[in-house]
């Protein structure tokens, strides 16, 4: 269906971006003195404010793995917010924005996968405006604070999580299922997502186009428990959606620390498997 170029990496690690390897302040878990708290470097900036941050080894890891092998940023953020993004090996080979609706190549978007998505979501799915509605409309609850759509293809509300009740979500994700989306709670944002709209169907057609003889995926939240199953070897952090469902798998490992440290690991365990590959 697509075009098949050649490349040469055999290890294509896919990475969740977002409370995987950058993190706000509030994610950060600094449970430390401040005066043994780890050296950070910013990721982001937005509005002229700091906004994501990385360990400087974590940035000084990542660097290694893009040499090391074909380094994918995975994430639920629109094209203008990825690119906001600064770290080793972003705008370079293929990236994934806007929970797989999106697929980048060398920081542009690929046209012929973004029409095999919107063709797919207007065939199976109910229409994005259908969801605003009902999230904004009369049936609106006060632990709703905003609703915003991104790019036209999803929809996300900022909440309050101490309002939102279980009995709600419940109802919001049978609702949704029954119109072919789904849902996922993270932090204080509730994601309301078509369900052909998946990165593990961009990753998948990533290593469809890619000579990729190991995948390894790193995650948190429930939207990227696709590229985890995907995946050959596959990691989490012990914090964040996936946590809080207890999610195992037999080829899934989980780090030992949560917050920022917990990238750090994550970026080790994706060079011990780049490098291991190269061994071979």
């Amino acid at each position: 269906m697509f075009e098949n170029p050649v490349a040469e990496p055999s290890v294509m690690v896919a990475c969740d971006l977002d409370r995987t390897l950058i993190y706000s302040a509030n994610a950060m878990k600094l449970d430390a003195p401040d005066h043994d708290a780890p050296s950070m470097v910013v990721s982001e900036v937005y509005g002229g404010v700091p906004l994501s941050f990385m360990t400087r080894a974590a940035e000084g890891l990542l660097g290694d793995l893009v040499r090391e092998a074909m380094f994918v940023p995975v994430t639920t953020r629109t094209k203008e917010q990825f690119h906001r993004v600064r770290i080793p090996g972003r705008g370079r080979g293929y990236a994934v924005t806007t929970n797989g609706a999106v697929l980048l190549h060398n920081g542009g978007p690929d046209r012929e996968w973004g029409d095999h998505i919107r063709q797919t979501v207007e065939a199976h799915c109910a229409p994005l405006t259908e969801v605003l509605d009902h999230l904004a409309g009369a049936g609106a609850v006060e632990a709703i604070l905003r609703v915003r759509s991104a790019e036209d293809v999803f929809v996300y509300s900022i909440v309050n999580r101490e309002d939102l009740s279980p009995q709600y979500l419940e109802n919001l994700t049978g609702w949704c299922h029954e119109r072919g989306w789904s849902t996922s709670l993270q932090g204080r944002k509730l994601y309301c997502v078509p369900s052909p709209v998946t990165k593990e169907s961009a990753v998948a057609e990533i290593r469809r186009r890619m000579p990729v003889d190991i995948l390894v995926a790193a995650g948190d939240s429930k939207l990227d428990a696709g590229i985890l199953e995907l995946a050959d070897r596959a990691i989490r952090p012990s914090h964040g959606e996936l946590e809080q469902m207890a999610y195992k798998r037999d080829h899934l490992s989980v780090t030992s620390r949560s917050g920022i440290l917990a990238g750090e690991e994550i970026l080790h365990f994706a060079l011990a498997h780049a490098g291991a590959a190269a061994k071979v």
